[in-house]
């Protein structure tokens, strides 16, 4: 259930995270969740009226529903988003509605801890990426005008190159450059 519960915990955001999720697993019987959690199959099953019960938009709850439904279908399994390369992953994975490219390289580092993962969506990593190359960073959020963007992707991905195949350590380092509090990767909304 491991890939599954965190990708679910990823569509749930902000300070009612914690609430929704307890909600949503007590929508179903006990002894229906032995890891704790609501299967796949069960939840695959379960109306969307129903799912809305735990706190869900109707948009999160198909988002929900749909990716359960993929686990349960044998779409995704723990084999193949353990096993797989990072582009089939993320293939595989961005094919769910809901998930976006940001969502699934977060999943990809923070939850099956690969190492050669480089978001050039990440904005902590733009900042990060633009200090280490001797940018003034609040000069370019000053003239960004709301666009925020520090680094074009070219730039980042061939400066991350490398780093290959430790992209990922590469990234931790572009954040604590900015004092990214990378405990919140997790908690934002991931939904394309």
């Amino acid at each position: 259930l491991f890939p599954y519960t965190t990708l679910f915990r990823s569509q749930l955001s902000g300070a009612a995270a914690k609430s929704i999720k307890n909600k949503f697993v007590g929508l179903f019987p006990p002894a229906s969740c032995p890891l704790g959690f609501p299967p796949p199959a069960l939840v695959a099953e379960t109306s969307i009226s129903r799912l809305r019960e735990a706190g869900l938009s109707q948009i999160k709850a198909e988002y929900i529903q749909g990716l359960a439904q993929k686990f349960h279908h044998r779409e995704l399994t723990v084999e193949m988003l353990m096993n797989r390369s990072e582009e089939e992953v993320m293939e595989k994975l961005v094919a769910v509605r809901g998930l976006g490219r940001w969502s699934v390289e977060m999943f990809m580092l923070f939850g099956l801890k690969r190492m050669d993962v480089f978001s050039t969506g990440d904005l902590g990593a733009q900042r990060g990426m633009a200090a280490y190359v001797g940018r003034d960073v609040a000069k370019l959020k000053a003239k960004a005008g709301g666009k925020w963007k520090y680094m074009s992707e070219k730039d980042m991905l061939e400066i991350s190159e490398r780093f290959r195949p430790y992209r990922s350590l590469f990234m931790w380092y572009m954040w604590r450059i900015e004092d990214v509090d990378v405990d919140v990767q997790l908690t934002q909304p991931h939904f394309s």
